[in-house]
């Protein structure tokens, strides 16, 4: 048996495109969202989301000076922002305005068929 999704007999399967996008920045992830929405609206296809996915948080400490001062510390912390958009009812429009789609650097983009 394959790995796809079983579809009830007589259904025939949606195609989709599922995206999910990562940013440091909320800003210019808003803005890559914003510019997905708008070329699913103009091709007609219809999408499931924004989905705001939990924040990954990564921290660090780090001591401030080498060889003194132990309890002098610094902290430092980094969030990953992302979201998860489903695209259905699919046109060769719609796969093609979202390949030619610019999308602002500091947003990185995964996309499954």
């Amino acid at each position: 048996m394959s790995a796809s999704v079983l579809v009830p007999h007589g259904q025939a399967r949606v195609p989709k495109i599922r995206i999910k996008l990562k940013s440091y920045w909320v800003d210019l992830l808003q803005v890559a969202v914003d510019a997905i929405l708008d070329v699913a609206k103009t091709t007609g296809a219809t999408v499931s989301g924004p989905v705001p996915l939990p924040t990954r948080i990564r921290k660090w400490t780090v001591l401030s000076s080498p060889h003194v001062n132990k309890d002098a510390r610094e902290q430092f912390e980094q969030r990953t922002h992302s979201r998860l958009l489903d695209v259905k009812n699919l046109s060769a429009e719609t796969v093609d305005k979202l390949m030619q789609l610019e999308i602002p650097a500091g947003v990185n983009i995964d996309v499954k068929l």
